[in-house]
């Protein structure tokens, strides 16, 4: 495609960007493919290829205005720079909820073919990490709910014996401030774990946007077979379905998109695999519940008192639970911020409930 009319240099900058992100996103894909094997490996070579369609498109459009390469978006620059080092369903998650992101149905420029492209993508990716997303499920869900739990009980602890003034009675004040901490930060923790867990799984199911999609596909260019191989579908299966459902599509394109047009990433593992193991689990939930439980009193270790040593210790959980939520979204395909925002609410709502509960034993003096 070829444009007649010169672009203004806010749509040249603009397709420029465009341009890189492109090439950056094909990049992305073949560091991934280096990592695997087998259908995995194929599979990511043709959404490489695939966004060679999308690059050209822009130089077409810039045609003499395509100037020096220019850097991708920091997102993309961030995720190459992953995906060049590392393999694993992480980065995959970070590739998906990066084509999720398409600014291509809000672009003039952009054809709907291209737009419906991006959907694809972000569903050939959400089949790839699938497997690895149920296989980390179990030992995912000991790892936060540990850490979690670790932090909110320790803050809650030294947040209520703050309150009470350790006075004479720091033992009973112990004694409740652990009882009250425990349960609240037990709720807690499990909210969040099981939520975690759940979210996880969901992200395996197809995006309404993808399905309707299908309408936008070009019949010859498409990613459609790749989806369906990324489901499990042996190379010839997942070229007839394609041809099967966009014939289907062209026919009537005043019907909507053919049931199981897009199939949910749903893959058959193990109950016990994707549990995780007992040792696994239990090693998990220690070793984090010691991590995270260590934060909260490191002030204290390092001599600090008072308040300045409960603000620094509010401060470090704090970014602790934001970091542990942020990971969950980021694996599950969810905003980040949302999530590091939830868990930290969580969190110190119940160091907050502890520490009103002791000041209010500390002041009917009932500990001395």
């Amino acid at each position: 495609m070829s444009s007649a009319i010169r672009p203004t240099p806010q749509e040249a900058r603009r397709w420029r960007r465009y341009l890189a992100d492109e090439r950056a996103e094909a990049q992305v894909y073949r560091y991934l493919a280096e990592r695997r094997d087998g259908v995995d490996r194929e599979i990511l070579l043709g959404l490489a290829e695939a966004e060679k369609r999308h690059e050209q498109h822009w130089v077409d459009l810039l045609g003499d205005e395509v100037g020096k390469p220019v850097r991708p978006g920091m997102r993309n620059r961030v995720v190459g720079g992953l995906a060049k080092r590392f393999g694993s369903v992480f980065v995959l998650a970070l590739a998906q909820n990066a084509e999720s992101r398409t600014p291509y149905f809000a672009e003039a420029a952009a054809t709907s073919q291209m737009a419906a492209d991006e959907k694809i993508h972000e569903e050939v990716l959400r089949g790839l990490a699938a497997r690895g997303r149920a296989r980390m499920t179990g030992n995912f869900r000991a790892a936060v709910f540990g850490a979690n739990d670790g932090l909110v009980s320790n803050l809650a602890l030294v947040m209520g014996m703050a309150g009470t003034g350790a006075g004479s009675g720091i033992v009973l004040a112990a004694g409740i401030a652990g009882l009250l901490a425990g349960a609240l930060s037990m709720g807690a923790g499990e909210f969040i774990s099981v939520q975690s867990a759940r979210e996880l799984l969901a992200a395996s199911h197809t995006s309404s946007d993808a399905h309707a999609a299908v309408t936008d596909l070009g019949i010859e260019e498409n990613e459609l077979t790749l989806v369906y191989r990324s489901r499990g579908m042996v190379l010839e299966d997942a070229e007839a379905k394609a041809h099967e459902v966009l014939a289907a599509v062209q026919r009537h394109p005043e019907r909507a998109v053919p049931d199981g047009a897009m199939p949910d990433a749903v893959v058959n593992v193990d109950q016990q695999e994707a549990m995780g193991s007992a040792m696994g689990a239990a090693s998990s939930s220690f070793s984090f519940f010691a991590s995270g439980a260590l934060i909260p009193v490191l002030p204290f270790l390092l001599g600090m008192t008072g308040y300045p040593a409960l603000i620094v210790a509010a401060v470090l959980v704090g970014l602790a639970l934001m970091i542990t939520g942020s990971v969950v979204g980021l694996l599950s395909g969810a905003p980040p911020l949302r999530r590091a925002l939830r868990q930290l609410a969580i969190g110190f709502g119940a160091a907050g409930a502890t520490y009103l509960l002791g000041l209010a034993f500390g002041a009917s003096g009932l500990l001395g």
